[in-house]
């Protein structure tokens, strides 16, 4: 087992990698509350009562504005808060020491595959094999 310490993290590589989990996690939500704002709006237009239809309208154009927005929002919020989040680390990380991470190396668990064999007769490169059942 070796032990690692992060001493320092990239703060644009943390940004970016935190912008775009955020931008994920935006679009969750902005589907999720754009389809709510777009049932209210049908209910309000199916309702038919006065002046319904400006509000239900309005409120079907901000579900379709919340679904683009906000993945939008929550993208450059996270990168922000990631270049933020990536300079106190390395700040701190200097005065208290970095994440303490425990690596295992697994051994053979993983072989590369064989090279090929260009001498081989039967080998021909670009060529499809004929013992492929295809």
């Amino acid at each position: 087992m070796a032990k690692m310490q992060v001493k320092r993290v990239g703060v644009l590589s943390y940004a970016k990698i935190t912008a775009v989990t955020m931008a994920a996690f935006g679009l969750i939500f902005g589907v999720i509350y754009g389809l709510v704002f777009m049932v209210i709006g049908g209910a309000m237009l199916a309702g038919g009562g006065r002046g319904s239809s400006g509000a239900g309208a309005g409120s079907l154009v901000m579900g379709l504005i919340m679904m683009v927005a906000i993945p939008i929002f929550y993208g450059v919020l996270g990168f922000v808060a990631g270049a933020l989040g990536g300079v106190i680390y390395n700040v701190a990380s200097g005065f208290v020491g970095g994440i303490e991470l425990e690596l295992e190396d697994m051994g053979e668990t993983y072989a590369a595959p064989p090279s090929p064999q260009w001498n081989d007769p039967h080998y021909q490169p670009g060529q499809q094999q004929q013992h492929y059942p295809y």
